[in-house]
């Protein structure tokens, strides 16, 4: 189907996030969708995960900078396999490099998506207040509608 509007799901390494995607395959894409899905992960900068200069700086950088990108690669493989399993195979995937927020709505524009899409993180208020929230940032910013998938919590 020509014409197909984008979905961007948001995609990262927590189970919320694969929870939130399987979510979505099972509710969008069960016969022929309306959407194309992009899937886009975000990896955080070396420098932004560490922090730090002086003598051996740019050992620890690399160091950092491969463990990103093997869980990108992960990640990412993960998602192809639920997809494949779920018999979504029209998908596109974008690894990106930055601040979520802005790579999300960045990815909303260049695609020109009609939704957003991705997992809650569930934290609590204190912890959102200190963190920020990526969801809520991208529920004011993004230029399409967000939908947020929440994990049901489980009964202890």
């Amino acid at each position: 189907m020509a014409g197909k509007q984008a979905m961007i799901f948001a995609l990262d390494d927590t189970d919320h996030s694969f929870y939130a995607l399987e979510w979505t395959l099972d509710h969008f894409f069960v016969t022929d969708s309306l959407f194309k899905l992009v899937i886009v992960h975000v990896k955080t900068t070396p420098t932004s995960v560490i922090g730090l200069a002086g003598p051996g700086t740019s050992d620890v950088l690399m160091l950092v900078e491969t463990d990103i990108k093997k869980t990108a690669q992960r990640v990412c493989e993960k998602a192809k396999q639920l997809c494949n399993a779920k018999g979504v195979t029209d998908v596109e995937f974008d690894v990106v490099e930055g601040d979520a927020r802005n790579v999300l709505c960045d990815a909303v524009d260049k695609h020109h998506a009609s939704v957003l899409v991705m997992g809650s993180h569930g934290y609590g208020a204190f912890k959102r207040a200190v963190l920020g929230s990526v969801s809520d940032y991208c529920s004011h910013h993004a230029r399409c509608s967000v939908m947020i998938v929440k994990k049901p919590k489980t009964k202890n």
